[in-house]
């Protein structure tokens, strides 16, 4: 069933836990994505019914990548509606994360959202990844670059040491790329490595690229 334990689980698997907190931003968070950003086209008109398993506890998985201790920062790319990174924020409120996306309308929603919640961790800027200069301790993807374009990213942007996060697939076998993903990923001086979602946190199989900047 959907719910907040969908998301507990999800973080305690990747190491963390919910304090009283998080769990009661989340589930404001999943108040506003129902009521705002689905009537807005920022997630589509079905996703109502899957919020806590395909989205919010499917960000909180990318929390593995920094099992021993968060990050300073993060940059989501192409954050959409602020998945991963607004859970990610509730999760590490002494992590700083920036939401970025090129769309202008998810832009809008996304400021709103931060005022909704009061998320002081959280800034939100319009743009293309590509044109980005910056080093970031964290990277998280979530759909919204191509795999071998998560690499190349992650080598230009992060810092060092640091760490990006994809989500890889969500289908029942690792992808055939992975091992060419990993080998390209070590030849660029990164440490990668895929890591296996179990099916019971989450609505199904699932897969995620970690990959490690000066390790």
């Amino acid at each position: 069933m959907e719910s907040i334990e969908m998301a507990q689980a999800a973080a305690e698997w990747s190491g963390h836990k919910l304090d009283p907190t998080a769990r009661e931003a989340l589930e404001a968070y999943a108040l506003w994505l129902e009521a705002e950003a689905i009537p807005a086209g920022g997630l589509g008109p079905r996703e109502g019914e899957r919020l806590w398993s395909r989205h919010i506890a499917d960000s909180l998985v990318f929390a593995a990548g920094w099992r021993d201790a968060p990050p300073q920062e993060i940059l989501d790319v192409g954050t959409g509606v602020g998945l991963p990174g607004i859970p990610l924020a509730i999760l590490w409120p002494e992590c700083e994360v920036t939401l970025l996306d090129r769309g202008g309308r998810r832009i809008r929603l996304l400021q709103r959202v931060v005022r909704v919640l009061g998320l002081h961790n959280v800034a939100v800027f319009q743009g293309d990844v590509f044109d980005v200069a910056d080093e970031f301790s964290g990277l998280v993807y979530r759909g919204s670059v191509k795999a071998a374009e998560s690499v190349g990213l992650s080598a230009k942007l992060l810092d060092i040491p640091g760490t990006a996060v994809l989500g890889l697939s969500r289908r029942p076998e690792p992808p055939e790329r992975s091992r060419d993903l990993i080998g390209v990923a070590n030849a660029m001086g990164l440490d990668a490595e895929v890591v296996e979602v179990p099916t019971t946190i989450l609505d199904g199989p699932a897969w995620l690229l970690i990959m490690r900047a000066g390790e």
